[in-house]
């Protein structure tokens, strides 16, 4: 049934274009018609990439995630630099961030059973890489907490610590799979790699689209709803923009594979860390206005805070609800602050 709702919702995306060109509607019903669009179009490049994957073997099909699994939030982050958000653009991935190890990790421990076995030694080296990341980016925030953030000075310094958080997940990632099992052909009967790769580019097109109305109506709608652009950009873009991992992570712990829906949940978040954020800054470079990786304090607070957290919660490498719902009440803590903070 949530297969069939996804398909059919993939219409909204050639929708909501017909709209903003035909009928120019108000920004509010606009970013809340984008909104809605990217989760479909988000699911399907996931799928897709899947799809590819059964063909071209483990480490291809590895890269292929990595690259497209991500593309809604890159493509959000990039035309948010083209329109000189930068502010978007860093709330966006720290929400991310923060969404991915407390929302979503939560709502797997809710939904699946109790007491369940997880593997303990990846969930907390990969909410190590997550502390590491912020560590690095304390290198260009911390002088971005005195003057202007986005200064030139403060893009140039953030170079090193790109291409160092880009290094480590390039060589984790090799190192990962290497040691892989050798590839075995799903018996299920799936998409052809050409079908695979055409859903994958049309989606990643349309993934492109969408974004550029929804960044475009962000400014309206937050000054309609009465909300920071920091507030929206840290809660709804980032949920938005890792909608397909969100509810695969739910979905897999609902049938009792707490072992897969955790790591999903903590490993997308070190991918945002490792991957996300220093690709779109060093991209940003091709832009007017390169991007700072000048966070706030309470982004990095945010971040490294949760990491640190949920690494207690999962150190006796058991599931619990009651831990679930302990998360998911951290995150509301944490989306009250945020509504508090305002814009920089």
């Amino acid at each position: 049934m949530a297969r069939r709702l996804l398909w059919a919702s993939l219409a909204l995306a050639p929708i909501t274009f017909v709209v903003d060109l035909a009928s120019h509607p108000g920004k509010v019903p606009l970013f809340i018609l984008s909104a809605v669009s990217l989760v479909p179009l988000a699911w399907l490049i996931g799928e897709a990439t899947e799809h590819a994957g059964e063909h071209t073997g483990p480490r291809i099909g590895g890269l292929l995630n990595a690259s497209f699994g991500n593309a809604p939030e890159v493509i959000i982050a990039l035309i948010a630099i083209a329109d000189n958000l930068p502010n978007v653009v860093r709330g966006s991935m720290a929400g991310s961030v923060v969404s991915n190890i407390l929302l979503v990790l939560g709502a797997a421990l809710v939904l699946g059973p109790d007491n369940a076995r997880l593997n303990r030694q990846s969930l907390l080296m990969q909410l190590g890489l997550v502390f590491v990341a912020v560590l690095l980016l304390l290198i260009p925030s911390i002088p971005g907490w005195h003057g202007d953030p986005d200064r030139h000075s403060l893009a140039l310094l953030s170079i090193g610590p790109a291409v160092a958080l880009l290094a480590i997940y390039l060589v984790i990632t090799v190192v990962d799979l290497r040691r892989r099992t050798p590839h075995e052909r799903s018996s299920d009967e799936g998409w052809s790699l050409p079908a695979s790769l055409a859903a994958l580019g049309a989606a990643t097109a349309a993934t492109a689209v969408v974004s550029e109305i929804l960044v475009h109506s962000l400014q309206a709608f937050a000054e309609a709803a009465n909300l920071s652009q920091f507030f929206i950009a840290v809660v709804i873009v980032a949920i938005v923009g890792n909608a397909a991992e969100h509810g695969g992570a739910v979905i897999i712990a609902r049938r009792g594979k707490m072992e897969l829906a955790t790591e999903i949940a903590i490993s997308s978040s070190a991918q945002v860390g490792l991957l996300v954020i220093p690709v779109v800054a060093l991209v940003s470079f091709a832009f007017a206005h390169p991007l700072a990786l000048a966070f706030r304090p309470i982004e990095l607070t945010a971040m490294g805070g949760a990491a640190l957290f949920v690494a207690f919660v999962i150190r006796d490498g058991r599931s619990r609800r009651w831990e679930g719902a302990l998360l998911i009440a951290v995150y509301g803590a944490f989306v009250i602050w945020f509504l508090a903070a305002g814009d920089r």
